[in-house]
């Protein structure tokens, strides 16, 4: 320490008081003051005191041209700028000796005085210049981790600021609808008009808020991290005994927690957006609607599904807790009761429905041969199915990784790969004569099936395993999921 500020005194005293910097080509006054033979020359230029002159230190005249070069001087500026700066040689603040070790227990850099000290006497300690490159690997490995989910975070504002946007522009196209086809109605659709542009407001400000809030979020992240990034890249750079400072706390800054990327637009929002424009599809069913059920407080319920076991077909097994169904070996020696399915490998869930709006989740994998929708109660369960709306059954189906809209024409439904669903809403609209299916991972429509008048019968969830070596999962929430290839069918909690 005391060397580290005797070198410093040196080199302010080479300093010309003109300048601030090394003498160059220093000369000496009458008076024993130095300065740069350039600094004074251009200090006489400027005083308006001509011939003589007061020296810029104490103020003693001196003609022009009355200073000498100081050699001695100029050797001891070349000395001086020669000096290493001590970097890296941090001394003890207790011994005043360079820190040489480091105590692996404290994690501290120490002196060789420490190191025979009653603190560090039993510790282990190794040198300096190793426990630094340890613990640099330490710190460059959090770093990579660190960057990486920057850039996560990076991507997820930029599809989140993109996401909204796209909201933004459906809701848009969807108010103008609303407008131009509750401009023919009549006084009473004029106050439905202004309720729905309220909600569709109450939706804007709602995704406005979400989008301002995941990106406020993002941001604050990105800002934490990169500053974390900065801090960490800035203490890599700095010697040993430096760098080593505090080495717990950094390693703690570090370990953060992974960033769980917020959810900015839920597909409720979409779903949402999509309901306002099925109430505006046409003004007689926009009619119809206000006057039956938009009066009333609309809502669309999730549907609590789990299977009914008297209608599983015999070599499927299901679950005490009726929550799973499993394919058997062997086929089940079961009663052939009028509801069980005795050919197809079907199942229908326990609840029904004969009002009201609902949906569920179906989570799907490639590969395989599966339907899934719903059935009339009445539907066949005996012999050969046809499924279709005709036989009772709406239902969608995966082929040879080809979907199908199971109508009487057997409708290709238009995805490639990388496109098709692994999430399918089924949603039920049981007064409107509805059902329709969605893309629950992007909130899409995927087919709706024409209006059908279901005559108050009880309409019930329906699911088809066509091949061994599909399945079928109800997750939570009472979401159905079609899974793997697995030969089993099972519901979750």
């Amino acid at each position: 320490m005391a060397a580290r500020n005797r070198v410093k005194d040196l080199q302010e005293a080479v300093n010309c008081s003109i300048c601030l910097d090394y003498f160059n080509d220093p000369v000496i006054l009458k008076c024993g003051h130095n300065f740069c033979r350039a600094c004074i020359i251009q200090y006489c230029k400027e005083s308006k005191t001509s011939p003589s002159y007061s020296c810029p230190q104490c103020r003693e005249v001196f003609g022009e041209g009355e200073f000498q070069p100081n050699w001695q001087l100029r050797n001891i500026v070349d000395i001086a700028k020669n000096i290493p700066e001590p970097r890296g040689k941090k001394a003890c603040e207790e011994h005043e000796e360079i820190l040489k070790l480091f105590c692996e227990v404290d994690q501290t850099p120490i002196c060789v005085v420490c190191r025979e000290s009653r603190s560090h006497k039993e510790h282990s300690v190794v040198p300096i210049e190793e426990a630094a490159t340890d613990y640099k690997d330490q710190i460059q490995s959090r770093l990579e981790s660190l960057k990486k989910e920057r850039e996560e975070i990076l991507s997820f504002k930029s599809s989140g600021e993109h996401k909204s946007q796209e909201l933004l522009k459906q809701l848009k196209r969807e108010r103008q609808k609303i407008v131009s086809d509750f401009q023919q109605l009549h006084q009473f659709l004029k106050r439905q008009e202004r309720l729905l542009l309220a909600q569709l407001e109450e939706l804007n400000k709602e995704i406005e808020k979400r989008r301002d809030e995941y990106v406020a979020k993002l941001s604050e992240e990105l800002s934490s991290f990169s500053s974390l990034i900065t801090e960490m890249e800035q203490k890599c750079q700095l010697p040993a005994s430096e760098f080593l400072q505090d080495i717990k706390g950094t390693l703690s800054r570090c370990e953060r927690e992974k960033f769980q990327n917020p959810v900015a637009f839920s597909s409720e929002l979409k779903w949402r957006i999509w309901e306002s424009s099925q109430r505006n599809a046409s003004v007689e069913t926009i009619m119809k609607k206000i006057k039956d059920s938009l009066s009333l407080r609309l809502r669309v319920e999730k549907a609590h599904v789990t299977l009914d076991p008297d209608t599983a077909h015999p070599q499927l097994i299901v679950s005490a807790d009726r929550k799973s169904l499993r394919w058997g070996d062997t086929r089940q020696n079961l009663p052939n009761n009028p509801e069980r399915f005795d050919t197809e490998l079907c199942v229908l869930g326990c609840e029904g429905f004969t009002s009201g709006r609902h949906y569920w989740e179906v989570e799907v994998e490639d590969g395989g041969l599966w339907s899934v929708g719903v059935a009339r109660e009445s539907v066949s369960r005996k012999g050969g199915i046809s499924v279709n709306p005709e036989r009772g059954i709406w239902a969608v189906q995966c082929w040879e990784d080809q979907y199908w809209a199971l109508t009487s024409s057997q409708q290709l439904i238009p995805f490639s790969p990388s496109q098709a669903p692994r999430r399918i809403w089924v949603y039920l609209d049981y007064e409107g004569g509805q059902v329709t299916f969605f893309d629950a991972g992007h909130g899409d429509p995927i087919f709706t099936f024409p209006t059908a008048s279901f005559a108050r019968e009880r309409i019930r969830p329906f699911f088809w395993v066509g091949l061994e070596g599909s399945s079928s999962v109800l997750c939570s929430k009472h979401y159905f999921a079609l899974l793997d290839q697995c030969s089993h069918l099972t519901l979750g909690p």
